[in-house]
């Protein structure tokens, strides 16, 4: 029989309406009850906290993936976390960083609050757990399951603020379906290894800039004088900016701020195509992201940093 270990963070999953607005008060007993009978299962369950996804901080994601690893030290075939919606995509990418096990790490949530006449979070939530048990899961690193499709953690992204399919992955698509209660394997994508990180230790600040029509450079000047150490920018297109950003991100890497360039656009990579606008931040020595979402490319960014402060592109080498 498969043992495979709840660690419950939160999140719509466990939320009831309240005066207030919904808040998560179910605690991880509860939700596995819910989420029906699962046979050739053993599942334990535990409570980490019940902060909202929207409110957790960098510590809070890192006390997360230790939570993670402890229990994945007491010989569990696997890890389901439920999480808010909000950040799970980064929470996800963060443990996926780290993650030298073949056993599965999976993350799962809802759209709707535990006491909806129709709540989707039992069925996401018996789905989570069956890919945690299922071979077919091994060595593909943390995962994101929802809506019965489960995506890597790299990639994957929120594409809707409140229907049942919420996530999915813009030019990469899911690694494994669930239908029927069977786990079925769809793609394998490949992993680089894993980041040897000190998740007792806070990782450096990187801000993102989101650009728009007639940016100006204060916005990015402020993240640098609030004391980023790298800045991610959420660029148009396939990697441009307008000229103030280019001039600013320019003096920002001379300075020794690294710059990751990243698309606002939510699939294909960004590439130095446009003299002016990506071609110039290239030239520059801004680095470029690949088809990673601005969100995840600041905790690759944040944990190249702490890795090698002096040369984190060398860190993100063949990460990108």
């Amino acid at each position: 029989m498969a043992r495979v270990h709840l660690l419950a963070t939160g999140g719509t999953i466990a939320s009831r309406r309240t005066d207030g607005g919904l808040s998560a008060t179910t605690p991880a007993a509860e939700l596995l009850t819910a989420a029906g009978p699962l046979p050739g299962l053993e599942v334990t369950v535990s409570d980490l906290t019940t902060v909202p996804s929207f409110a957790l901080t960098e510590a809070d994601a890192r006390a997360l993936v230790r939570a993670v690893r402890e229990q994945l030290a007491g010989g569990v075939d696997g890890v389901v976390v439920t999480h808010g919606t909000d950040t799970m995509e980064e929470s996800a990418f963060l443990a996926d960083l780290v993650h030298d096990d073949p056993r599965p790490v999976v993350f799962t949530g809802a759209q709707r609050p535990f006491d909806a006449p129709a709540p989707d979070g039992p069925a996401n939530l018996a789905d989570a757990l069956r890919v945690a048990a299922d071979p077919a899961a091994r060595d593909l690193g943390a995962l994101l399951a929802f809506d019965g499709l489960a995506f890597a953690a790299r990639g994957v992204r929120k594409l809707d603020t409140l229907r049942s399919a919420a996530f999915g992955a813009p030019g990469r698509g899911p690694v494994l379906r669930v239908a029927a209660g069977a786990v079925l394997p769809l793609a394998r994508p490949p992993r680089p290894p894993a980041l040897p990180l000190d998740l007792g230790a806070a990782l450096p600040r990187v801000d993102v800039v989101a650009c728009h029509q007639g940016s100006d450079d204060a916005l990015l000047r402020a993240a640098a004088a609030a004391g980023a150490a790298g800045v991610v920018l959420e660029a148009l297109g396939v990697g441009n900016v307008p000229p103030p950003v280019a001039t600013a991100a320019a003096e920002l890497v001379a300075g020794g701020v690294p710059v990751l360039v990243c698309s606002r656009v939510p699939a294909g990579p960004v590439a130095p195509l446009y003299a002016g606008g990506g071609a110039r931040l290239a030239g520059d020595g801004a680095l470029f992201g690949g088809d990673l979402s601005p969100w995840q490319g600041r905790l690759l960014l944040s944990a190249a940093l702490a890795l090698d402060p002096r040369d984190p592109a060398g860190v993100l080498a063949g990460r990108l």
